[in-house]
This record gives C-alpha cells, structure tokens and sequence, in this order.
C-alpha cells in the first residue's frame, strides 16, 4: 500500500501534524478529517475575542484558508465524522460513504463540554462552549443587561464571565467547590481572580449544589439545594472536558483518561498515534505520571512531536506544561504542574504583582504561576518554565528577591 497517513480532527494538534509531516519531506498522502465545516480555527479565542469583539467575527483560523493546506497536498475533509476504525484493515470510514485507507493513523478528537447531570439539564436550558457555533450562540444571547449564570468556576467559566461582563451583562458563577479554579492553581492566585471578578460585579457563589434547572425559552432558573433560586436570561455550564475516545475504544485501543500513549504518542496498536486533549501519556519531568492536558500549546507542540514519531523518529514527549489565560486586563500564566503538596516562594514584582514557585519537599521547580499585565510576568514565567525543564533545584532566597535575575540560574545550570 503507498504511504498514507489519516488524521482524525482538524483542531490545532491535528493540523499542526498534518503541517509538519509536509515539512519533514513526507511525500505520502495525508487526509485530515475535520466534523465542522469551518476551515480549523483556534480554539482559545472563542470565550475571549469571539464573544468581546464590536464585529461579527470570522472564526479564528489556524490556518488562512483551505487552500494553504491544498497546497501542501493535504487533502481536508470537512464536515463528516469518521464512524469506525477498522484495525486489520487499516482504515477508517466516513459518514459519507468513504473508507481511507491508511498506513499510519492519528487521532486527535480533542474533548467534548462535560454535561451537567442535574434535573433540567437539558439542550434546550444549558449552554456549552466548545465550537465556534457555539461561540457565536453565545454571543448573540449575551446583550447588555443580560442576567447571566456560570455554572463552574474554571478557565472557560472565567472567561466567559468576564467576556459577559465586557458585553454589559449582569453575571452570577455557582461553583461547587469551596474556591474558583480548584484544579491547577494555588489558591493565592485563585484569590486574586476572585477578587478581580468580584470588583467587576460577578456574583461568585462557591460550595454550592445545584438541585434542578428549568426554563421556557425565555427566562431561566436554577434551584439550589439550600432552597434558594436564581433566575436569569441564560445559563452557561462550564464543568470540565471529557477526552473524545469513543473511536478509540470501539477498535480496542487502550483508554486511560484519553486514548493512552506511551511518551512518543504511539497507542496500544504501533501504527495509531494520539495527540491534544484526547490522550493522555507518562510525563518524563513529573516521574513518568500520566497526564492529559487541556491547552493551545500542548497541543500545538504534540502535533509536531507525533509527525516526527509517525515518520520512524522516536522523540519522547517532555514539554513543560504552560497554560495562559486572559480575563479583563490580566493574564494567568502557569508553567508546569502545581502540586498541593509543594512549598511556595512568592517573588513580588511590583504592588500588584507576584510570581509564585512551586518547590517539591526535595526542593526541586515543579511549577510556577502568576496573574499580571502580560508584559510583566511573560519573562518570569518563561525563565520558570526552563529551569522546570532542567530539573532546577533553585535556592529559594533567590527566587524570593525581586533584584535577583533568574537569568543567572540558568547560567549557572547551563555552567554545571
């Protein structure tokens, strides 16, 4: 059979693939199967620009057009979905009608909007985010003086309530658990959120449980187990992502929160690779613990990590992880993994802004965030994110003072 390799999902890690196996001399066919009709577009800007912008917005394309990828030879499939993967046969069927024959395949699903389990929760009473459709839904529902819920108090959920607030809307965040942004941040950055929400006008209501949703097409309510009822105009749930793995699965390949892959991104079958938010794989920096990450960057550098494994390159996958997220006129930028457990430094920039370093017991960087203007904490995260990367054993005094460049850490590494 001539050489061919398949791509399920035409997201930033699928499409990022595709691009790199043209740019390592594949001469192959590729066939990138996408379930939207859109041209692939980002993902990140959806809860953000898509929702603020004063126009009507085009999706935020990763690439210009559909004729960039025809002329790299990829062939893009729009608006099918790939029913079934045939693994003796190597090849994958189309909703259409098509069966793709391939000699190595990938898949890169990404995620679906993890649905709310309460009575009412309904299509019809709850949105989600995740499509650029869905942005725009979103959009349109969100006039001035809209009265908003949040239901989850994470990134998305963040997001767009700050989004809603920017759009003159009333905004309400229910989060069950006793602070915002429970999983991944430590909780004096999660303070500071908080806080910068709080002085917008959102209503956050932590701890809470949520007993039932109702609506009628027009007004909305949401009925706490406490007895207290908050109506609105619209609500939004933004509880989680769910790896896309039903593919996966229904072949036999093995699932472990996401399509489980070993470190160069190769399933339980040697010729099927995963890479984004559908799998999950041993991270070398944090003792080979298996991990799925929800972000633009891993899924941008694992598209171009797993085009160099498909083509007979063994790359082990070891990015620091770096997760950015923008609310108001801030950004929250973490590198690596927080880890309760770990100590923290905080080097304080300025009034208003810190650096905080996550040190193991044995004083090793595990992770570092901050929440600032970008220009204020883009070098300091990024000087973080290297020495995680070197396994740096950073002497707190030095991380503590402001004066203190961390430069000189990595001179001193780079010297041992």
């Amino acid at each position: 059979m001539t050489e061919a390799i398949v791509i399920i999902g035409a997201g930033e890690a699928g499409v990022r693939a595709a691009v790199s196996l043209r740019e390592r001399g594949f001469k192959g066919s590729i066939s990138l199967v996408g379930n939207e009709e859109h041209a692939p577009y980002e993902r990140p800007p959806l809860s953000k620009a898509v929702i603020t912008s004063e126009l009507l917005p085009d999706a935020p394309k990763i690439i210009s057009n559909h004729l960039e990828l025809a002329e790299r030879s990829i062939d893009f499939i729009p608006n099918v979905i790939a029913e079934k993967i045939d693994r003796s046969a190597r090849s994958v069927s189309l909703s259409d009608g098509r069966d793709l024959q391939y000699s190595k395949l990938l898949l890169a699903t990404g995620a679906l909007p993890r649905r709310l389990g309460v009575t009412g929760a309904s299509a019809e009473n709850i949105l989600y985010l995740r499509t650029f459709s869905d942005a725009l839904k979103l959009r349109h529902r969100l006039e001035p003086g809209s009265r908003l819920i949040v239901i989850g108090g994470g990134f998305i959920g963040l997001e767009i309530a700050a989004s809603a607030i920017a759009r003159g809307c009333e905004v309400t965040i229910l989060e069950t658990a006793p602070r915002l942004l429970m999983r991944g941040v430590p909780e004096v950055v999660a303070e500071r959120i908080t806080d910068r929400h709080r002085n917008a006008g959102v209503d956050i209501r932590t701890s809470v449980e949520i007993e039932e949703v109702s609506g009628d097409g027009k007004q909305y309510s949401v009925r706490l187990k406490d007895g207290a009822v908050l109506v609105c105009d619209l609500i939004v749930a933004g509880i989680g992502a769910i790896p896309e793995t039903h593919l996966a699965s229904a072949c036999g390949l093995a699932v472990e929160n996401g399509i489980s892959v070993d470190s160069y991104l190769q399933a339980s079958d040697p010729d099927i690779f995963a890479a984004g938010d559908c799998c999950s794989f041993p991270h070398q920096l944090y003792d080979g613990r298996r991990v799925r990450l929800e972000a633009w960057r891993n899924a941008q550098d694992q598209g171009a990590i797993v085009a160099a494994n498909m083509l007979g390159f063994k790359t082990r996958y070891s990015a620091v992880p770096w997760f950015w997220s923008d609310q108001y006129d801030e950004t929250l930028q973490v590198a690596g993994l927080f880890d309760p457990s770990c100590s923290t430094v905080e080097r304080k920039l300025d009034e208003n802004t810190s650096v905080y370093f996550h040190l193991a017991p044995d004083g090793r960087l595990l992770s570092a965030s901050a929440v600032g203007a970008n220009n204020i904490i883009a070098k300091e995260i990024r000087i973080a994110e290297m020495l995680i990367a070197l396994r740096a054993h950073p002497d707190a005094a030095d991380l503590s003072n402001p004066s203190f460049k961390l430069k000189d850490l990595l001179k001193n590494l780079n010297k041992d």
